[in-house]
């Protein structure tokens, strides 16, 4: 058996249906908080810099931290994940 094998060791991955739930729940999390990273430093630099320079910038230093973050969400186990134990 393969490590990619369901059944085989780890147990995890992918099935023949796509990612399981956790992972799922995992990468909507991700793209969520980039894409909210994202919208801020377009907002900022394009709209909000116009009324209030130190709002833009506290927006841009919010957005820069979402990143890692996020990061850390997407890897964090949840019970019933399987994939760390490789």
């Amino acid at each position: 058996m393969s490590t990619n094998d369901p059944g085989g060791p780890g147990g995890g991955g992918a099935t023949p249906s796509g990612p399981v739930p956790s992972q799922r729940r995992r990468r909507k999390r991700y793209f969520v908080m980039m894409g909210i990273c994202l919208l801020l430093f377009l907002l900022a630099g394009t709209v909000v810099y116009r009324w209030s320079f130190p709002a833009a910038v506290g927006m841009t230093v919010v957005a820069m931290a979402i990143p890692p973050f996020a990061a850390i969400v997407a890897n964090r186990r949840e019970p019933g994940d399987r994939w760390w134990d490789e």
